[in-house]
């Protein structure tokens, strides 16, 4: 904890200072322009990655990535996303799964998870990618996760077209979705393109979408 003080000292003393006038101009108001729902998984930081500065993303995290299907009964998520939709105007959504991904390993390995069951309920949303993964025959378990973490985003993309505000904006051509896979190692990210609907190096398409 000494250490995260220490780094908040730092920023007040050093980073602040220097940009005194940015903060500033987020003391009143906020103006991203992206969603960007991604796992709470500490290796993954959207703004560290993506190179954003403060009030340039707005940003969701949980774990496995996960966006429960509308429901008459909305939660957190839900309510983050209808908020970032409607109130703030994003016109890009991105959800952002990663390598080596704790949650989908638990989902491919068919881990017990007696002793956290809010977490067994939680990934209860993947079941889609699960089911889809479970259909096919693997070489070895890498390759398994891989293709969880892959096919859990897609099904989060499903998901989340089931929210009110997302659906208009998608029908109104006011939002795009992207799906995205970070490897925690080389740094690359592959995106999921609309017209193969597989994945693809965003390095090498940066126009990319998926809808």
């Amino acid at each position: 904890m000494q250490h995260i003080i220490e780094g908040f000292l730092s920023f007040q003393k050093e980073v602040f200072p220097q940009r005194k006038d940015l903060f500033r101009s987020l003391a009143s108001s906020q103006n991203p322009k992206a969603l960007f729902i991604s796992c709470s998984d500490s290796r993954l930081v959207p703004e560290l990655v993506t190179q954003q500065d403060p009030g340039q993303l707005f940003v969701i995290r949980n774990a496995g990535n996960i966006v429960p299907p509308f429901g008459p009964e909305p939660g957190g998520v839900s309510a983050t996303i209808e908020y970032a939709v409607v109130a703030l105007g994003v016109t890009d959504i991105v959800i952002c799964g990663h390598s080596n991904c704790g949650a989908m390993k638990a989902i491919a390995d068919n881990a017990n998870l007696d002793p956290m069951p809010a977490v067994s309920h939680w990934l209860r949303y993947s079941d889609a990618a699960k089911a889809v993964v479970e259909n096919k025959t693997w070489d070895n378990p890498t390759d398994k996760v891989n293709a969880m973490v892959q096919e859990n985003v897609f099904a989060q993309l499903s998901n989340i077209k089931t929210h009110p505000s997302v659906a208009v904006g998608l029908r109104n051509n006011a939002i795009r979705l992207h799906g995205w896979v970070y490897d925690i190692e080389s740094g690359a990210i592959l995106a999921l393109d609309k017209e193969s609907k597989s994945f693809i190096s965003l390095s090498d398409n940066p126009g990319v979408y998926f809808e």
